[in-house]
């Protein structure tokens, strides 16, 4: 769950920055990606024969096919062992030479962070000029391969009307489950879109705040781990979650009882979006394998994978008919939108898990 759940916050990452030092860069990689052609990489790919990744679980955004198609295309092998935006970039920066991870999937605003600490290797992949500008790191540090947008997960067992806006959650009768706002990047994103729809922005969370303490005072917080086995068995009415996310839940619950029936929502007044992005570690033992891992996510066949699994690819991909008919319909997402000010987004993540235990959790009943 660590990597749908525990994703660390900014602070913490930067705070380990200020105790090691920003300043000290990785070594030089063995090879310079960008000076290669695919096939140069690929050939190289293949004598090293494998690539392991973390935090990218075969349950999140169907990494699951991206990893089976790479084995079949290139012929490498995979494990993922999944974690944290935070604990990726630690375990690059502890490990250094000795690493056994090759790729990590991290936060959008953690790629910065991992290139600042020295761990990423450059790579732009082939498909460099039709990746949005705002997706990418000039020199390929980091790059964004899909993107959610916060939504509302109700379980129609519990809730009769499933909720449509901030409004209707706030007038209902059942649990609600957002997460760990001290801990976890997806309930960050949930209180800055309750924040945004209540007139507030990256710079201004207490709206956000404001909002949840109602919850709160209503008795309706729900403060128990925040699991999918937990959303499941019906121990909360709605659940804050990623679209991708929430979907693909859907799927796992009705797969395993057919009765079960969840609808999602993303809230009418506003919602926030955010991606994803790949970091290749520049301790890799395996450097051609885990570009080539890159190469497959941003190719068209990599990104219609990543829509299987509900995510948004951050290319301009044309996707199967059936595809489209499975996800959220468009006019749902007209009011929602990207991080507009990051600079003052991270500044608010380093105090945002302070301010909910005092302003929410502190009302809690």
């Amino acid at each position: 769950m660590k990597k749908r759940g525990l994703c660390v916050i900014l602070s913490a990452v930067l705070a380990a920055a200020s105790m090691t030092g920003c300043s000290a860069k990785a070594a030089a990689p063995a090879a310079d990606l960008n000076a290669m052609g695919v096939d140069e990489i690929l050939a190289e790919a293949k004598k090293e024969g494998r690539v392991d990744s973390v935090g990218m679980p075969d349950t999140w955004a169907n990494w699951i096919g991206t990893w089976q198609d790479i084995k079949s295309d290139y012929g490498l092998e995979h494990t993922d062992t999944d974690m944290s935006s935070a604990e990726e970039i630690s375990l690059f920066e502890s490990e250094k030479k000795n690493a056994t991870k090759d790729i990590g999937d991290v936060g959008q605003a953690f790629g910065p962070i991992a290139e600042e600490k020295g761990i990423t290797l450059k790579y732009k992949t082939s498909y460099w000029d039709s990746i949005p500008d705002w997706a990418k790191d000039d020199d390929g540090d980091w790059i964004i391969g899909y993107y959610g947008t916060m939504t509302m997960m109700t379980n129609k067992k519990l809730v009769a009307e499933a909720p449509k806006s901030f409004e209707d959650l706030l007038n209902g009768d059942y649990k609600v489950a957002v997460g760990d706002v001290t801990a976890a990047n997806q309930a960050q994103f949930a209180v800055l879109a309750a924040a945004i729809a209540m007139g507030g922005d990256e710079g201004n969370i207490q709206p956000g705040l404001d909002y949840f303490r109602q919850i709160a005072e209503q008795g309706r917080l729900d403060l128990g781990e925040f699991s999918m086995s937990r959303i499941e068995k019906g121990e909360v009415g709605v659940a804050f979650l990623w679209d991708y996310n929430a979907l693909g839940y859907r799927d796992q619950f009705v797969e395993n009882n057919p009765d079960a029936d969840f609808e999602i929502n993303i809230p009418s007044e506003g919602s926030i979006q955010s991606g994803y992005c790949t970091i290749l570690n520049a301790y890799s033992q395996r450097p051609h394998a885990a570009a080539m891992a890159r190469e497959f996510i941003l190719s068209d066949k990599g990104q219609i994978n990543l829509a299987k699994g509900y995510a948004k690819p951050v290319r301009d991909v044309e996707l199967p008919a059936e595809i489209k008919e499975k996800m959220l319909p468009d006019e749902q997402y007209e009011n929602s939108r990207m991080v507009n000010d990051q600079a003052a987004w991270d500044k608010t993540t380093k105090e945002i898990g302070t301010l909910w235990q005092e302003n929410v959790v502190a009302y809690a009943k």
